[in-house]
């Protein structure tokens, strides 16, 4: 079983991981986009940094070392710095590459994780037990008895306090009541954070579409893979991937034309790792050419709202509208203007620019959990950034960022709230009284 990918996709074509990190010729442009470092002012948190580290790693000169632990385990995986370095170093997957290798995630954690994604319905039922007892305040008496700390499971407390929603039914259950178009226009495949914490999300995404684009069909497949891939278990990842694969080739194979219809995915971090599927079946000669063609339909559902965006119709009454560029939407996905372009048509003249849009907001997963003072950080400068333009809607793409940012909003600036694009598309055309 191997522990890491050990040969990476970049921009100067396949590469060996340690021969990815001797691309970076520490000339420092990364230090000016990197948010840890910026925070830190510590080299071993800036992406030249990291790269170092890693490749001394593989030279085996920092075996065991904590210092080399804890610069790997902050970065925010975020990829501003590869959006910055001329050479596109690949800094995030280089550095996953570091965990992977030194062994980052406890193995237990790695194994709970394992377990349980491969078991949709029980983690379905923890979730709604965990949910229950949010609501009746069980979860915040843990945290105050000071149980979880004697557990050593602080984590948990930080968990329940940035989570606000706590769902009832799940988007699986409601998309399986949804009619089956015979000819489908596009297919939604449910990432785990619109499904199990933001089924509303997911609900207006397909109502989104459904009025712009046609109707479309609902890929009932399991996780991407995307949470075993950051915590260490790649095997576990590549499984959840083929079978993301067979699901997607089977229900699209029955659609006249299905194989070249687009695959919609609302959250930013699930569809830049389905976009990368290529790189993380690399070396599985049955499943790369099916990796790389799901790859290719794979689209951010801001994009398919940005090519109807002119069917959008616009309010000029309501709060300031502002865009905070999830990492994974912008330095994943290389997705700048079709978000812009979809809230100038929701917005019209409210939409505003909010300064430094791309930078993280500390989500970054469970980065806001494992590192909660340096996630805050960021946060705080991030809500600083809403209230400079006196935003009442921040929009955002991704589920740690609308987990991070309800939080910080709610901490800090209680006057704004935040919504998925997806969201204020859906309100817009609701508004809209629909031709016979």
């Amino acid at each position: 079983m191997s522990s890491s990918l050990g040969r990476l996709i970049t921009d100067l074509g396949e590469r060996s991981t340690y021969d990815a990190a001797s691309q970076c010729s520490r000339c420092g442009y990364c230090e000016t986009a990197c948010p840890t470092y910026a925070a830190t002012g510590r080299e071993s948190r800036s992406g030249r940094g990291r790269n170092q580290l890693v490749r001394m790693l593989i030279e085996g000169k920092t075996q065991g070392s904590e210092s080399l632990k804890e610069a790997l385990t902050t970065c925010l995986l975020c990829g501003a710095c590869t959006s910055a370095c001329y050479a596109r170093v690949p800094t995030p997957d280089i550095v996953l590459e570091g965990r992977r290798l030194m062994g980052a995630s406890p193995r237990w954690v790695e194994r709970l994780l394992s377990f349980i994604v491969r078991r949709p319905r029980l983690l379905a039922r923890l979730l709604k037990a965990s949910f229950i007892a949010k609501r009746l305040g069980l979860s915040r008496l843990a945290a105050a008895s000071g149980l979880l700390d004697l557990l050593g499971l602080r984590w948990l407390a930080v968990a329940d306090a940035e989570l606000l929603e706590t769902p009832s039914e799940f988007l699986c259950e409601t998309l399986a009541r949804r009619p089956v178009p015979e000819k489908p226009a596009w297919f939604y495949l449910a990432a785990c954070g619109p499904n199990y914490i933001h089924p509303r999300v997911g609900l207006a995404t397909t109502r989104a579409l459904d009025r712009l684009a046609g109707p479309g069909a609902w890929l009932e497949s399991p996780c991407c893979g995307l949470v075993c891939f950051n915590y260490g278990d790649l095997e576990t990842s590549r499984e959840m991937a083929r079978e993301v694969i067979a699901v997607w080739k089977y229900q699209a194979s029955k659609v006249p034309g299905g194989m070249d219809l687009p695959v919609v995915v609302d959250c930013s971090s699930c569809a830049a790792h389905l976009k990368s599927y290529p790189q993380l079946l690399l070396s599985d000669p049955q499943w790369a050419e099916p990796a790389r063609a799901l790859a290719g339909r794979v689209r951010d559902a801001v994009e398919l709202l940005a090519d109807h965006a002119a069917a959008i119709p616009s309010s000029g009454d309501g709060p300031r509208v502002t865009w905070h560029e999830s990492c994974r939407c912008r330095h994943g996905q290389g997705i700048v203007e079709a978000p812009r372009k979809v809230l100038a048509a929701v917005a019209g003249s409210r939409f505003v620019e909010m300064p430094e849009s791309d930078s993280c907001c500390g989500g970054a997963g469970a980065f806001g959990f494992s590192h909660p003072d340096l996630s805050d950080a960021l946060l705080r400068r991030k809500i600083g950034d809403a209230a400079s333009v006196q935003a009442g809607r921040v929009a955002a793409s991704a589920t740690s960022c609308l987990i991070q940012l309800a939080h910080g909003l709610k901490k800090y600036y209680p006057e704004a709230e935040v919504r998925h694009v997806s969201e204020l598309v859906a309100e817009a055309l609701d508004r809209q009284p629909r031709t016979p």
